[in-house]
């Protein structure tokens, strides 16, 4: 019998089979001159001949574009070379064995890759890897890959989920990068909190139903229609949590969080129960799990509206698209937004919250882009007066393009040929050159 290989090792997902490198990038278009830094992302990248048996458990590996005066001066690509990575024995318990496959950011000078199995681990400039990170020996769990940075004070604001107790740990890290908090947050079970959300004065916990099953072959988390779905509520000046009950759902990807007339909204990308198992499993779900229909819907960008004085929330769908990767502008993030951006269908898709529109930039017919990432343009004096970066893969295995879009109308104002396919990945950042 042939065996057809997984969906998450063919097409624009799949993996390449070395590191390289290249300078002096083809441009077409005009990179915009105030753009000094690295565009850099991280997805998952199995060694070549590994079977990693699901796209989440790949190795990490980073790849940088560093743009300056106009020039796109190197593009470098390097697996994040961990402890699992290496095969090093683990010892019981050890965070460092896992891949830093899902994100790359930067605070209190230190880059960070970054996978919520276990701790970030610490990257050169150069995208070669320093070796795992603790926080100066104070963190002693694992630590998500979605960690929100307050655009005020500068704080961290991050979280780790675990399949023993405490289930959830909540950990802030001040502007400088020290630990200077950590607390149990309270959960029934050991749920995957893949995503939350933060405000001004709140952090908002999603406790939803893909649960840690030991069972289970794989990736060890599936669908309990028994754990039940819920929001939690968190005064950040310090308190107990305040549940919310909504109706069953998954979310992996938070676009923001914002206090708004005494309430308190989250725009995220909602799966239905059958769209969580579609594109947790494909085609190989567990027999158990059969009575969910395969359904050709996916993530649609839904909105929840909590009122703390009633004690109600509101769900309410915002658009029909399927779409993925909800981003918004850095400093935006846990306050009033007016623009979200997601990847949608064949491109990007700017909503505009005031006005219910929602524009589109539509890629190659068989391009798919990645993220977008909004970096300000200089003296910027409106929310969207920046650029989108994204990275483009075509199907057919040729060059990968990092485009440049005018965020404003979303038009492609300039676009890097890479000297590679980048294969679609997760999450990435732009690392402003310090001045």
């Amino acid at each position: 019998m042939t065996r057809t290989a997984p969906t998450f090792t063919t097409a624009h997902l799949a993996p390449v089979p070395d590191e390289t490198e290249a300078y002096d990038l083809d441009v077409t278009g005009t990179l915009p001159a105030e753009l000094d830094g690295r565009y850099l992302r991280n997805g998952p990248n199995p060694l070549p001949g590994e079977a990693p048996g699901h796209l989440f458990t790949g190795h990490g590996m980073l790849h940088g574009i560093r743009l300056r005066g106009g020039r796109a001066e190197w593009y470098r690509n390097r697996w994040v070379r961990t402890k699992k990575l290496s095969c090093e024995p683990p010892n019981r318990g050890d965070r460092a064995v896992h891949s830093a496959n899902t994100h790359i950011i930067e605070h209190g000078g230190h880059l960070l890759a970054l996978c919520e199995a276990g701790f970030p681990y610490e990257v050169t400039g150069g995208l070669d890897t320093v070796g795992p990170y603790d926080f100066a020996g104070r963190l002693t769990t694992a630590m998500t890959a979605h960690p929100k940075t307050d655009p005020v004070t500068g704080e961290l604001l991050f979280y780790g989920y675990s399949t023993t107790e405490p289930y959830v740990a909540f950990h802030i890290a001040d502007a400088a990068g020290t630990l200077v908090h950590s607390e149990p947050i309270e959960v029934p079970g050991p749920t995957m909190m893949h995503d939350f959300a933060i405000t001004e004065n709140y952090v908002l916990w999603l406790d939803l139903p893909a649960v840690f099953d030991p069972g289970r072959a794989g990736m060890p988390f599936g669908w309990d229609d028994d754990y039940g779905a819920r929001i939690g509520v968190l005064p950040r000046s310090g308190g107990t949590v305040r549940w919310f009950e909504i109706d069953p759902c998954y979310v992996f990807h938070v676009g923001n969080a914002r206090e708004e007339g005494g309430s308190i909204v989250l725009d995220a990308v909602r799966y239905s129960p059958p769209a969580f198992l579609a594109a947790w499993h494909g085609d190989d779900r567990p027999a158990a799990e059969a009575r969910h229909a395969p359904t050709a819907e996916r993530g649609a960008l839904h909105r929840w509206t909590l009122d703390p004085v009633a004690g109600t929330v509101r769900e309410q769908r915002l658009d029909d698209r399927t779409v993925e990767f909800p981003t918004v502008a850095d400093e935006f993030v846990g306050r009033p937004n007016r623009f979200l951006y997601a990847m949608g269908g064949p491109g990007l898709v700017k909503y505009d919250s005031n006005s219910g529109a929602a524009a589109e930039y539509v890629a190659g017919p068989d391009d798919r882009l990645g993220e977008a990432v909004f970096v300000p343009a200089a003296g910027a004096t409106a929310e969207d007066d920046g650029w989108l970066l994204t990275i483009s893969t075509p199907g057919d295995g040729s060059a990968s393009r990092l485009l440049v879009l005018d965020a404003t109308d979303l038009h492609e104002t300039a676009a890097v040929r890479l000297p590679r396919r980048v294969p679609a990945g997760f999450h990435g950042s732009w690392i402003e050159e310090e001045k």
